[in-house]
């Protein structure tokens, strides 16, 4: 008998390699994260839901993807791990099973004016080659076609020597593509003199419209009237040449104002120090208002914006040059790709295809590679930077995503549901952070975090099969069928805003009246030109107050940045301390006077480690509080400072509101965090903590105080649960209720059915968009069907 073919015959036991089938996580304690633990399976799509602030980022990306960096960062040498990043270990008992994770985030690209969709993707990297070799004429290698790479000539002797011969090279040169006006950025800034001074006055009569700059203020405008190369009693109009060239471009030149030496200098030199030259996000509103009236940026003349030499522009195939190809939309420049047939870059050719093709399947085929990457929303650059991975050959990965669907409309969700399954489906494991119930439908395991928010959440309420959770009684498996309603009736208009023939990016001529008084939703498929229509559009001022835009940018700040001194909220608690114990509000500064000496105010004492991973520890003089010990002592409503900033809003809106602690000033701040939904914030926690729906809503709670008649939110529900979208909701209606205008860039079904009035742009993205396709009350656009929107909104409340 042969006992081959019968030991081939009986069932193999598992090979060892195949039983490690889970990513296991025990006792993470990240953040609010209160000792979780749970089993995740690979190569299977996992979607984390909870309300905001429950602690899904926390667990996804501070921990999981976390480690999985620091691991390799490890696996390099001493030397390599001091050029990188230090990661400190995530608090976290076990992680077992951990494959390499790539973390596919919301942050957005770099603001950097020099770099494009196309320099973020290698697609012009493969154009520059594409065009060294095939552009007539020939202009150079592919540097030449670079307008990050200025050309240099140098010409001198420098000596080489190899054994006992010595060769002397007298010239260098470098061919780069670089316009020598621009310096590859496209626009030239320049200043609008008649925001710095009434040409019609003389400096004696007050001349400058600078803020700050009066008549009597000695270091600025007396330097002026007195420095001898000006006669102050003229009107600047009838200054000579001389006289001009000196009070605009003059050198810093030393002169004597009453009886004290300063320098005098040309007012442009000395604006572009004292004011252009400094981070705008860190100046005052006042300020930050004049300099974006007075710096105007526009095309370079040389290049006409395109960022590149006269000879790079010259080289051209079929008629094509590199700048006509990255003006292009993308979908555009596949088909033009498509139809060049040279057998000599044949593979560079394949491999432009496909991340051009890989641009339309993912929904951005209507942008085009010249397109500065900082104007890019935080959607539009998470689906940029998955462009990469959607033809890589890697296997077994984790691929980490945060929202993929923000900034999607519904019609667009679906194919990005594809774009995740083929990624599971290669044989990798995807970790999704999401809310959108047509997401959640299609995840193989769902983990649910809760159940509240902040230290109410940290906890898995759930973790199963979609079903499961659908039967569950946790908040997201009760909201997962939520369905809006239409309004019954509709608010009426008290004006309207008139746009006539915008054309920014893809608009094409449009004419639009916005109703005021109302709530209006601007929705369309993504690239429709909903942005461009009220962000670059819109006028600034209208008649019953400006216009307070609050998009999706980041919020500045460091990790000593908290609620209470983004919203201004420390301020009046200070000085509410102050009062009570007869002190200075300094005192109560962690960032000034007040501040623990040992870790200055931080309450962690950092540790650098070199090339091995830092460490924070608690400060034990302070014990994590911040404050110096006697300004403990201080107390107000029988709490010391320390204790308040430990209070969620909830309770400081309770504390603050009555009795001795009673703030009215601070209570009306704790109230609009609370109206956002921002109620288990804690008043010390740091920015850096926030998820991105929270940052959103915080910069919506400050914005709340300002006195413009008309809100434009750019996608509020962005990181909103199910749940919190309905106070959402109820927000939105008190803000028109007390007389404001609010007009809201949406895709959210809920949103759009709860509007009093609907703007849809369309019909498809790029230059397929641009146009208003539907106008009128969300009723009328489920009773029309006419648009992808008007279906899928029909769809949604069941008509």
């Amino acid at each position: 008998m042969n006992t081959t073919a019968r030991a081939d015959a009986q069932p193999s036991a598992p090979h060892a390699a195949d039983c490690h089938d889970l990513i296991r996580v025990h006792g993470a304690r990240e953040n609010n994260l209160k000792d979780v633990s749970i089993e995740i399976p690979k190569r299977r799509l996992t979607v984390f839901t909870g309300v905001s602030g429950s602690g899904k980022s926390s667990l996804v990306f501070d921990t999981i993807a976390a480690e999985s960096q620091r691991l390799i960062n490890e696996t390099y040498s001493a030397f390599v791990q001091g050029f990188m990043p230090t990661l400190a270990r995530p608090e976290v008992d076990v992680l077992d099973g951990l494959t390499t994770v790539i973390a596919v985030d919301q942050q957005r690209m770099s603001a950097d004016p020099r770099s494009t969709v196309g320099t973020a993707t290698d697609a012009n990297a493969m154009l520059r080659i594409l065009f060294s070799r095939l552009g007539t004429p020939h202009v150079g290698p592919p540097g030449a076609f670079a307008f990050n790479v200025p050309s240099v000539r140098a010409s001198g002797a420098i000596t080489v020597e190899r054994g006992n011969k010595k060769a002397v090279k007298a010239t260098y040169t470098r061919t780069g593509g670089m316009c020598t006006r621009c310096e590859g950025r496209g626009t030239v800034s320049d200043i609008d003199l008649t925001q710095l001074y009434d040409d019609s006055k003389s400096i004696a009569e007050g001349a400058f419209t600078i803020p700050g700059w009066k008549s009597d203020s000695f270091w600025t405008v007396q330097v002026y009237a007195e420095s001898g190369f000006l006669d102050p009693n003229k009107p600047i109009r009838r200054y000579t040449k001389r006289e001009m060239q000196d009070f605009l471009y003059r050198e810093p030149t030393k002169v004597k104002v009453n009886g004290v030496n300063l320098t005098y200098e040309g007012l442009i030199p000395k604006l572009q120090k004292s004011m252009l030259s400094k981070d705008k996000e860190a100046m005052q509103p006042h300020i930050r208002a004049f300099v974006d009236r007075a710096v105007t940026f526009t095309a370079c003349p040389e290049c006409d914006g395109t960022r590149l030499s006269a000879a790079a522009r010259s080289s051209k195939i079929k008629g094509v040059s590199i700048a006509d190809a990255c003006a292009m939309q993308i979908s555009d420049l596949a088909a033009w790709i498509r139809g060049l047939d040279e057998p000599s870059v044949a593979p560079l050719l394949t491999a432009l295809r496909h991340s051009l093709d890989s641009f339309v399947e993912i929904g951005l085929g209507y942008l085009a590679l010249d397109r500065p990457s900082g104007t890019l929303s935080g959607g539009e650059a998470q689906r940029v930077k998955m462009i990469r991975h959607l033809g890589s050959s890697l296997t077994d990965v984790t691929y980490v995503f945060d929202e993929p669907t923000v900034g999607l409309h519904p019609h667009d969700i679906q194919r990005m549901n594809e774009l995740l399954l083929r990624l599971r489906d290669k044989g990798n494991t995807v970790l999704v952070v999401e809310h959108k119930p047509e997401m959640i439908a299609i995840a193989d395991h769902v983990v649910d975090l809760g159940p509240g928010a902040g230290t109410g959440g940290g906890t898995v309420c759930f973790e199963g099969t979609v079903e499961g959770l659908r039967a569950g009684d946790t908040v997201t498996g009760r909201h997962l069928d939520d369905r809006a309603t239409l309004k019954k009736t509709v608010r009426t208009p008290t004006g309207a805003l008139q746009i006539r023939g915008a054309t920014t990016h893809n608009l094409r001529d449009v004419d639009v009246d916005i109703p005021l008084g109302v709530l209006a939703v601007v929705t369309g498929v993504a690239g429709s030109g909903k942005s461009s229509l009220v962000h670059g559009s819109m006028p600034q001022e209208t008649g019953d107050g400006g216009v307070v835009s609050v998009d999706q940018s980041p919020i500045r700040g460091s990790r000593r940045s908290n609620p209470a001194t983004y919203t201004g909220l420390l301020d009046p608690i200070r000085k509410a301390f102050a009062k009570a114990n007869g002190v200075k509000p300094g005192l109560f500064s962690a960032n000034s006077e007040g501040a623990c000496p040992t870790c200055n105010g931080a309450g962690v004492i950092y540790t650098d480690l070199a090339m091995m991973a830092g460490t924070a520890t608690t400060c034990e003089d302070c014990e994590g509080k911040r404050f110096e010990a006697s300004v403990l002592d201080h107390h107000l409503g029988g709490r010391d400072i320390s204790e308040v900033l430990a209070m969620s809003v909830a309770e400081a809106e309770e504390f603050f509101g009555t009795g001795e602690a009673r703030t009215p000033a601070a209570h009306r701040i704790l109230g609009r965090l609370a109206d956002v939904g921002l109620g288990y914030l804690t008043l010390g926690q740091p920015l850096t903590t926030l998820s991105g729906g929270e940052r959103q809503r915080l910069k919506l709670a400050t914005h709340m105080a300002e006195k413009g008649g008309v809100y434009v939110l750019d996608e509020p529900t962005a990181g909103l649960h199910l749940a919190d979208v309905e106070q959402l909701l109820g927000l939105l209606d008190r803000l028109v209720d007390s007389g404001k205008s609010v007009i809201v860039v949406e895709h959210h079904q809920a949103v759009m059915a709860h509007a009093d009035w609907i703007i849809d742009l369309g019909p498809g993205a790029g230059h397929d968009g641009g146009r208003i396709v539907f106008e009128g009350t969300p009723a009328d656009l489920v009773a029309a069907r006419s648009t992808l929107t008007g279906e899928h909104l029909a769809a949604y409340v069941g008509s």
